[in-house]
């Protein structure tokens, strides 16, 4: 262990568990919901994915940081977590290419770690007891004043953090003169949700998450993206307003998780906070219509009701389910060319076995336009 992790750091749940390990990343306190993530690669896509703005990660793979970073391995301008809880912050890399260690990357963006700890006991509490706030600081040690800073930590459910992180004017990329023109609305999308549309030959405009739908349409898109991002879908009433609007237009329109979300709203059809949520890179996702199995990359807290979904059979219909509870991962509209799933195909780094739903856009909207 390097001079660097001597100093001790506490990590304290909201219902008064207490973990003691040592400090990684920046000194200070930081707070926000605690979550796990199963991936044993792509620490770096992960962290800087704008769905975990506000939110506190428990990596369950023990090696964190040992092949380095890479700025091209960002998928967002910035480290989007809240802080890190793992067994092994490994300052040392193996990576040649990589342009910083773990730890001057979280130092450089200033993100509070915590590293020597149980990660499986935490990972078995948080799935047994639910998603909860947490707090880790290894500046404070006094646990009743810990505990006092973390009774004022907002619940992620009601929270809206979509605005946070969206851009915050107007760019494009992709060829101008292409076939295929997509509106991005921007909740917080990844990057290369981007580059698998730029990729497929089409032009995009992204656009911040509040653009009105009159906005949106000024530029003559072909077809609508939804993208995902963090926080409570269900208090998100200016883009929720704007998808319906969209809808009205009949337009190829595409959602990725809480992009998903948002269009399930859209329609009528309620969202719920889950127990501990999905998150990793090896979930099994069936699609019901071909009946193939897929393992996904997954990162949601937050879940399309089922119930509300079997009410609304005549409009909508389930298209992929999670092979591990059964949870709703997709959706399509039945007479519009409109489609939805709660899992990432742009899997940064991988598993990449749901790309072809990229290709499934593209061909709406080329169908459409035909």
């Amino acid at each position: 262990m390097t001079d660097s992790y001597q100093h001790t750091a506490v990590l304290m749940l909201e219902d008064g568990t207490v973990y003691k390990g040592h400090a990684v990343g920046h000194k200070g306190t930081t707070t926000g919901e605690i979550c796990f993530n199963t991936g044993m690669t792509g620490y770096q896509e992960v962290f800087t994915d704008p769905s975990y703005y506000g939110q506190v990660m428990v990596t369950t793979h023990v090696h964190i940081g040992n092949y380095g970073t890479l700025d091209e391995d960002d998928q967002s301008d910035q480290v989007q977590i809240a802080g890190l809880i793992c067994k092994d912050f490994r300052e040392d890399f193996s990576r040649q290419r990589s342009d910083l260690s773990i730890q001057d990357y979280f130092d450089q963006q200033q993100i509070v770690g915590i590293e020597g700890v149980d990660t499986r006991a935490i990972v078995r509490h948080i799935r047994s007891q639910g998603a909860m706030n947490c707090i880790i600081s290894s500046t404070e040690l006094d646990e009743s004043k810990l505990r006092d800073q973390l009774s004022k930590t907002p619940s992620m459910d009601g929270l809206e953090l979509s605005s946070k992180v969206t851009t915050q004017a107007t760019y494009e990329l992709g060829d101008p003169h292409a076939e295929v023109r997509i509106a991005v609305m921007d909740y917080g999308t990844k990057r290369n949700i981007l580059k698998c549309m730029t990729d497929r030959g089409a032009h995009i405009r992204v656009f911040p998450g509040t653009t009105s739908a009159k906005d949106v349409l000024a530029w003559k898109p072909d077809g609508v993206f939804l993208s995902n991002g963090p926080g409570d879908p269900a208090t998100m009433d200016y883009a929720i307003q704007s998808t319906q609007q969209l809808m009205e237009t009949g337009k190829p329109m595409f959602g990725i998780c809480l992009g998903h979300q948002i269009l399930a709203l859209a329609m009528g059809i309620p969202t719920y906070k889950m127990h501990h949520g999905h998150r990793g890179i090896n979930h099994p996702v069936k699609n019901v219509l071909t009946g193939k199995c897929e393992i996904t990359s997954q990162n949601h807290g937050f879940g399309v009701s089922p119930e509300a979904l079997a009410g609304k059979s005549e409009l909508v219909e389930v298209t992929h389910i999670n092979l591990n509870d059964d949870t709703v991962e997709g959706i399509q509209h039945r007479e519009l060319p409109i489609f939805s799933v709660q899992y990432h195909p742009e899997a940064a780094p991988g598993p990449h076995d749901s790309r072809y739903l990229f290709d499934q856009f593209i061909s709406n909207i080329k169908a459409h336009k035909a």
